[in-house]
């Protein structure tokens, strides 16, 4: 069994705790700080913040500023915290495996976190990948949201459109028609799916459910089908789909199977 050192469990005057500026969560929404506010208020705070010793009595958080923002906004005097000795580094990768389970992040967010431990760890996607508890394609598919024009990593940051909107813009290959979508996205509201049809368009492929228009049957294709009708006395239809035409003879049980393929064999012999 892994053995999991304890951290130690102080209380500490609230002005001698400072955010990270490496923090990974950067989009702190006021309505979410004033519920946790009043939870606190009502409550106490129930979990203590985690952070690390910057110098003789002052404290740098690793996880917890949302909470160490609500209680500075009801005016706590001092916060219960957990002190855990690690590097910068060290706790920038924390903070993102804390807010990654805790689903705190934006996908933007998210994704910076991962591109910063890449580049000040020397760290892999599979590294990540297995620091986080995440497939390796999940961390790819997030680290390529940094492919997306700023205007849509902002909007993206904003929570005004989606994932499924910005794999829409992504799925365009010209930078060109990557930023037309995301100035559409900007003027107007559109679901992923409008989103996915328009980006189509801008690919040059024929958006979802439209019909390329039909090629008319050759008349002579249509007097053979009324031909077979009237011999086999049921519906047939000649057809022609993507290039490739066929024959359909109706037939309505086994009986009348047996009937049609006698014809058949009659009218060839």
């Amino acid at each position: 069994m892994r053995k999991v050192l304890a951290k130690k469990l102080d209380e500490v005057p609230i002005e001698s705790v400072v955010p990270n500026p490496d923090q990974p969560r950067t989009n702190f929404k006021k309505e979410e700080i004033e519920e946790l506010a009043n939870s606190i208020e009502k409550d106490g705070l129930l979990q203590p913040i985690l952070v690390r010793t910057i110098r003789e009595g002052k404290y740098q958080i690793i996880a917890g500023e949302r909470r160490w923002q609500a209680c500075k906004s009801i005016g706590l005097k001092t916060v219960p915290v957990r002190i855990k000795d690690v590097d910068e580094d060290r706790a920038l990768e924390l903070a993102l495996v804390e807010n990654v389970q805790r689903s705190d992040l934006n996908p933007i967010e998210e994704a910076y976190g991962y591109k910063r431990l890449m580049e000040r760890k020397n760290m892999t996607q599979a590294d990540i990948a297995q620091a986080m508890s995440k497939g390796r394609s999940t961390v790819a598919n997030a680290l390529r949201l940094l492919d997306l024009p700023e205007g849509a990593q902002q909007l993206l940051f904003e929570d005004k459109i989606t994932a499924g909107h910005a794999r829409a813009i992504l799925s365009i290959p010209s930078q060109e028609g990557r930023q037309t979508l995301t100035n559409k996205l900007m003027e107007m509201k559109m679901s992923v799916r409008e989103a996915e049809n328009l980006a189509r368009l801008l690919s040059g492929k024929p958006s979802e459910g439209s019909t390329t228009a039909r090629q008319p049957l050759p008349k002579a294709y249509k007097s053979v089908a009324k031909a077979l009708r009237e011999v086999l006395n049921t519906n047939v239809r000649v057809k022609s789909v993507k290039g490739k035409n066929k024959i359909e003879i109706e037939f309505k049980d086994e009986e009348e199977l047996e009937r049609l393929f006698e014809e058949l064999i009659a009218s060839v012999s």
